[in-house]
């Protein structure tokens, strides 16, 4: 499992950075700078949690047991619900995707707490 979730960090960096680019170039003066702020949590919070499966990839390769890896598939949830609904709600301007976004950030949270466990326990 370190290679998919080596490979799964790097393609979501990828991803990451090209959002970032389309944010910066493709939404300027297409959105208001609250959301255009909105869309750059997005983005920054989709990078750090790129880097988090690049460790959950190394991290893989260290210590074996669920925890590691259940920690990468709650770093994924959250890069989909957290960075996801804050893209969403600035291309459609949905408010209530807003919802959604804490959703992701305790996944993020779950993520660090699982990968410390797996560790510690490893």
């Amino acid at each position: 499992m370190a290679g998919f979730w080596f490979a799964a960090g790097a393609i979501a960096a990828g991803i990451g950075v090209a959002l970032g680019a389309f944010g910066a170039h493709g939404l300027k003066g297409r959105v208001d700078a609250e959301m255009l702020g909105v869309f750059e949590t997005g983005v920054r919070y989709h990078v750090y949690h790129a880097l988090a499966l690049l460790a959950v990839g190394w991290a893989a390769s260290r210590w074996s047991g669920p925890l590691i890896g259940a920690a990468g598939w709650l770093f994924l949830a959250g890069i989909v619900l957290f960075s996801g609904s804050l893209y969403l709600m600035t291309l459609t301007g949905a408010r209530w995707l807003g919802a959604i976004t804490p959703l992701g950030g305790l996944a993020f949270i779950l993520g660090w707490i699982l990968l410390a466990a797996g560790a510690l326990r490893g």
